[in-house]
């Protein structure tokens, strides 16, 4: 019979030993990363500790969201949680944290749990990015410029003015801040402006379908222009959407306004790969992506019916840069140019686009930040209980079955290795209710011995000898332990599937302690009792 000899089991108990040291030792590891100020490729050496710690236990963020219907209404609200939430469990495992909880609450809610976050606003920004990319050719028929005049009569019946305090851009001036030229703008003019209310607000710009506003006076013109009666004015087959970052000249800033075709070219659902990079020429990030086979073949039909006109690069309803000209027909391959970002935010943008675009945006409801040094009273507290409840169970083991409790606490110094080796190998996340689990289980882990123990006594007031006795022992109380444990690992088993993320880690702690109980109990002590006995064959009575 397998492991029937004293050799083999000690062998075994040596193996799982060693495995579980060898899980619980810290490591190095090499990890190949580009380097965010110069954008070359880098060896980092990260410290990986063998037991992560949860929210609860080294802090973090805690995120609740639910669909912001007031951007895009949803037709399936039920559908659109499930692809957010595929979609930002992608997101947030290239973001790198390191077990997160990502779970669906209710029908309409979505929490995200982020241990060890240093960057809170960065994490935000990933997870609420809806990331919805379209390349749209700008308007090339003047349309806007011929709706203005219509538009502005509208505006006067409504008896709407450009309003105090907001004065049209200089024309020569608007120029040259297009040109690149370096100007020096007069003062500003406060005086109210009389006439069309959007004429005098909206300046052409060096493009087709480009226009400028001045950045003051860019939420009056988004206002007027999401008006019923303006809106029904406009070209149709057209769209607006503003540039996603103001531009300045002299002490002013100013927004551009481009005017796009309603049908993109191809969008982010095209995508096959996005990554971020340093352009050559002039050392700033990009991100260069890739599209299917399906969208390069619309990209190439769309950019060569428009060699000689431009491309707007939209990003969640922002045009980003200036839109480039077409050369030639574009197939498979392109870059997004970040003026005036950072190579960290190309690299976020890039990972937003590889994971995909929501299906609505999200807003953020509930938001909570867990600090570290709550997380480090927890700890103290849950290691204080587990000490003090371990020597408690010392003590009544040893007090009440003196030589068989000594061998007891053996094990269950062994017993409480192998589980944390365990709770490692399966790099699993300590909690403080996966805390209270371990030290739950300790006393669980005890529980077989004193069956155990209670047989052997039974079999030894009857006149069995001590090396019958403890057979018998381990032999009737088997049964017993295995319908005990068994029951508390179905019972966890309920609590892992349908808990949320802490009654999860409870049930996980529990599962693996429950596991390891039985192996020390039933295998580690009948391997002590065996080593005692080998020592002292003659021997007649047994302190228990």
């Amino acid at each position: 019979m397998l492991f029937t000899t004293l050799r083999s089991r000690i062998i075994v108990t040596g193996l799982m030993i060693a495995g579980s040291v060898a899980y619980l030792v810290p490591r190095q590891v090499t990890l190949r990363e580009r380097d965010p100020n110069t954008g070359q490729m880098r060896d980092v050496v990260e410290r990986r500790v063998p037991l992560k710690l949860g929210l609860d236990l080294q802090g973090g963020m805690h995120l609740a969201l639910e669909l912001d219907q007031s951007k895009r209404v949803s037709a399936n609200p039920a559908d659109d949680i499930d692809k957010a939430l595929q979609v930002l469990r992608k997101r947030i495992d290239e973001f790198g944290v390191q077990e997160p909880l990502i779970q669906k609450q209710g029908d309409d809610r979505i929490v995200v749990e982020l241990a060890g976050i240093t960057d809170p606003n960065r994490a935000k920004q990933i997870v609420q990015r809806s990331a919805f990319l379209e390349f749209r050719i700008t308007d090339r028929s003047q349309a806007l410029d011929k709706a203005l005049p219509a538009m502005d009569r509208a505006l006067a019946r409504l008896g709407v003015t450009a309003g105090p305090g907001v004065r049209a851009a200089q024309p020569s001036a608007v120029q040259q801040l297009l040109q690149g030229d370096t100007v020096t703008k007069p003062e500003a003019d406060t005086t109210p402006v009389a006439g069309g209310a959007l004429s005098s607000l909206i300046q052409p710009g060096a493009i087709p379908g480009e226009y400028v506003v001045e950045e003051n006076a860019v939420a009056r013109v988004d206002s007027l222009l999401t008006l019923p009666e303006v809106r029904a004015l406009f070209p149709r087959d057209y769209e607006y959407r503003w540039a996603a970052a103001p531009v300045g000249q002299g002490a002013k800033l100013y927004r551009r306004l481009y005017v796009l075709e309603d049908r993109p070219i191809v969008t982010g659902e095209n995508l096959e790969d996005a990554r971020e990079e340093l352009d050559p020429l002039t050392n700033g990030p990009i991100v260069t992506f890739q599209l299917t086979r399906a969208g390069a073949r619309k990209f190439g039909e769309g950019t060569g019916r428009n060699v000689g006109n431009y491309m707007a690069i939209v990003l969640d309803d922002r045009v980003q840069g200036t839109p480039p000209v077409i050369q030639e027909r574009i197939e498979r391959r392109g870059q997004i140019t970040l003026t005036g970002k950072t190579l960290q935010e190309a690299r976020d943008l890039a990972l937003t686009l590889r994971a995909g675009a929501l299906p609505v945006p999200l807003k953020i409801v509930e938001e909570r930040q867990v600090g570290a040094s709550l997380g480090r009273d927890s700890i103290r507290g849950g290691i204080t209980a587990g000490l003090v409840g371990t020597l408690l169970v010392i003590a009544i083991m040893v007090a009440i079955y003196r030589l068989s409790g000594v061998l007891a606490v053996v094990a269950l110094g062994l017993y409480m290795l192998f589980a944390l080796g365990a709770l490692a190998m399966v790099e699993a996340t300590l909690t403080l209710p996966g805390i209270a689990g371990f030290v739950l289980s300790i006393g669980i882990a005890v529980d077989a011995n004193v069956l155990i123990f209670e047989r052997i006594r039974e079999e030894l007031l009857v006149g069995k000898t001590v090396r019958l006795a403890i057979e018998e022992g381990f032999k009737h109380a088997m049964n017993a332990i295995v319908d005990s444990n068994v029951s508390t690992v179905l019972t966890a088993l309920f609590l892992f599937q349908f808990g949320t993320g802490p009654v999860k880690g409870f049930a996980v702690t529990l599962i693996i302690g429950i596991l390891a109980s039985m192996v020390t109990a039933v295998f580690v002590t009948r391997t002590l009792y065996m080593i005692w006995l080998d020592r002292r064959p003659a021997m007649q009575t047994l302190s228990i």
